[in-house]
């Protein structure tokens, strides 16, 4: 839709001042269509496009999980607010499946777009599919082809489930390379993952189809680690380019599903 303001003259906004003279000024609609454009194409997913640290909420019946969680919050406000002065350049969430990590890695970034700063967020699998369609020409659309170059020099990246499958090496390699350019080159990247950092014997106990903990041996399986799934030269990486935000709260969709009661 056009804008009323600019219509006859699109993109500025004519000034007829007293002597006669007309003036020419860019009109507000180029900087909305530039910022609209910008979150478009910053691939936030659907349900995180109005996330932010405002409506980031806090668990209401455990104070250490809240006292825990509000410090969470100082942290990444204080990002947001001295950003690009900021060191190191980037966040690391790790935590446990569902406490919230990528509704706050989504909000950082919506918040420096609307700063003016460019950025692009991908769930880490979905890139990894992107990267590996980019190497089949007759079947990679414009986004396989694109995603690898955006991951490696867009200004803000948001790289959520870091190490969330196995991946082979030739892909692997990519994935490092995308880190150690960033990190080199200085460049924001926030990162999320549910892996721990170091094994610390805890197992995991897949559910059966009736809810139940299936209990045989067979079913357990140690949690793999940050360093297993994305190799020792990421996770150093990683350490030396992110600040370190760990939460150890409650489940963030339970506390959600709560407060809708």
């Amino acid at each position: 839709m056009s804008c009323e303001l600019c219509k006859d003259t699109p993109g500025f906004v004519m000034t007829t001042h007293e002597d006669g003279r007309e003036t020419f000024h860019q009109c507000d609609c180029v900087l909305r269509n530039y910022q609209e454009d910008k979150r478009s194409r910053a691939n936030i997913p659907v349900e995180y496009q109005a996330a932010s640290l405002d409506n980031f909420m806090l668990p209401e019946n455990n104070p250490l999980a809240r006292s825990q969680y509000a410090a969470v919050l100082v942290a990444v406000r204080a990002y947001i607010r001295n950003f690009p002065n900021v060191d190191p350049r980037g966040l690391l969430f790790i935590g446990d499946v569902g406490v919230g990590k990528t509704h706050l890695a989504a909000a950082a970034l919506r918040a420096l777009l609307e700063r003016g700063f460019e950025g692009v967020f991908y769930n880490y699998s979905r890139l990894l599919d992107h990267i590996t369609m980019s190497w089949k020409p007759a079947e990679a659309g414009p986004m396989d082809k694109e995603a690898y170059r955006r991951a490696l020099e867009t200004p803000v990246l948001v790289l959520d489930d870091l190490g969330a499958h196995r991946i082979k090496d030739w892909v692997e390699d990519k994935v490092t390379e995308i880190v150690t350019e960033r990190c080199d080159s200085r460049l924001a990247t926030i990162f999320t993952t549910n892996l721990p950092d170091t094994y610390t014997g805890e197992r995991e106990q897949p559910l059966d189809d009736h809810g139940a903990w299936k209990q045989s041996i067979e079913q357990f399986k140690y949690k793999r680690t940050l360093e297993e799934h994305v190799g020792r030269r990421v996770r150093s990486r990683l350490f030396q380019m992110c600040k370190v935000i760990r939460m150890d709260g409650p489940d963030y969709r339970q506390i959600i599903a709560n407060r809708g009661r």
